[in-house]
């Protein structure tokens, strides 16, 4: 396949992904896995779990990062941005189409199909932790680490407890598996390090730079993008997380009343790909009416930029240090946690946010059963629930 070819087919498989991808970022995870783990076999679930596990330690989108980290895995930087682009396209045209005014469908949040669209999720997500289980928890220890990372994450939510049991992993790996050989890893070329090193002096210099330029400048424009970089690369924990550093950012300074704030927010929890798309609305209902599409398409690049930085300037030393006999017994307990992180997510937010009785649990496991045994597409499920949803399913 030539590179346009896979540029055509990367925009395609993005684009429809970033259109069904309901569930929020750990549902992400489960469709992204379905669709280039086990579909189309871009890369195996060792290497995904390794890539899973990268994205949580750095801040920003997680699902996002992947996003950009798939992309670039199958076509370079090219690649990279296009799935990034695609996979945020379809939430980002109806977050700043929301601010121009065109929210016909009431509070989203109480519609029937969105409760399908959760149910969904459950049964995508339960695939994903039940799949990469199957391929990263092959043996006692790992087992054990996977159920003793979700249960920490159970009693002790939030983004620090997530980064820390998978350092934990990661440590348990290395003592356990430090004597087992060295898988071989395709090396990566060397004039991508110093692109890649470029990238992280940029995000740093960036981060404390656009500060000072907003404030000497006075410009309105350089204040969004200042606010919405910063938010980007300070947030760790996904996309939910991001929001108080938002509203702090645009609410106090008179750009938008907390009620625009909040009727954004509910929009964009119907809404599928990732959450941070919401900047596009912020960008877009805080300007005026000549430059709302620009400002929520700025608002929408500072945002994101952070995360593509970051991980276009670690993916290369990452490949590097993967090939280390060392890091892959780290990786190996490492991955196992990752598992436990997404079992944890599974029960909470997934299934609680979700599940809201007997009729809901027959409906998860019916979905279950059409992705896992009969090989359902994934998108066929997700119309199906949001049909069963609104008509079926009670509200």
């Amino acid at each position: 396949m030539g590179p346009v070819s896979r540029l055509v087919e990367i925009a395609g498989v993005f684009l429809e992904l970033g259109s069904l991808s309901f569930g929020g970022p750990i549902a992400h995870l489960g469709y992204l896995r379905a669709e280039l783990v086990e579909k189309r076999a871009w890369v195996d679930d060792a290497h995904y779990g390794d890539l899973v596990a990268l994205c949580q330690f750095l801040p920003g989108p997680a699902s996002s990062q992947v996003v950009f980290a798939l992309g670039m895995q199958r076509a370079g930087l090219l690649g990279a941005l296009v799935a990034s682009v695609c996979f945020t396209l379809p939430s980002a045209l109806l977050m700043i189409a929301f601010a121009y005014g065109v929210a016909i469908a009431g509070d989203l949040r109480s519609a029937g199909w969105l409760h399908g669209l959760k149910l969904a999720a459950v049964a995508v997500v339960a695939r994903a932790v039940w799949g990469m289980g199957k391929k990263l928890c092959t043996d006692r220890a790992r087992v054990s680490l996977c159920l003793l990372s979700a249960g920490v994450l159970l009693a002790v939510p939030g983004a620090l407890a997530q980064v820390s049991v998978i350092a934990a992993g990661g440590l348990a790996g290395f003592w356990l598996y430090r004597h087992e050989p060295a898988a071989v890893v395709p090396a990566v070329e060397g004039r991508r390090h110093l692109v890649a090193a470029l990238a992280l002096v940029a995000f740093a210099a960036l981060l404390v730079a656009s500060p000072a330029v907003a404030s000497a400048t006075g410009s309105r424009a350089f204040a969004m993008f200042d606010s919405f970089y910063r938010a980007g690369s300070l947030v760790f924990g996904g996309g939910h997380v991001v929001l108080p550093l938002l509203r702090a950012e645009v609410v106090p300074r008179g750009w938008l009343t907390n009620d625009q704030f909040l009727a954004g927010y509910g929009a964009a929890q119907a809404l599928p790909g990732p959450l941070f798309a919401f900047a596009g609305y912020l960008g877009a209902a805080m300007s005026p009416n000549g430059h709302r599409w620009v400002n929520g398409v700025l608002c929408l690049f500072a945002i994101f930029l952070p995360a593509w930085l970051l991980i276009g300037g670690a993916l290369p030393f990452w490949h590097r240090l993967r090939a280390k006999r060392w890091a892959q017994a780290a990786l190996a307990g490492a991955n196992a946690s990752v598992v436990g992180v997404l079992l944890a997510a599974l029960y909470s937010p997934v299934i609680t946010e979700g599940v809201r009785g007997s009729r809901d649990v027959v409906a998860a496991l019916v979905s279950f059963g059409l992705l896992e045994h009969w090989k359902a597409p994934p998108w066929l499920v997700v119309l199906g629930m949001a049909a069963a949803g609104q008509w079926v399913l009670p509200a």
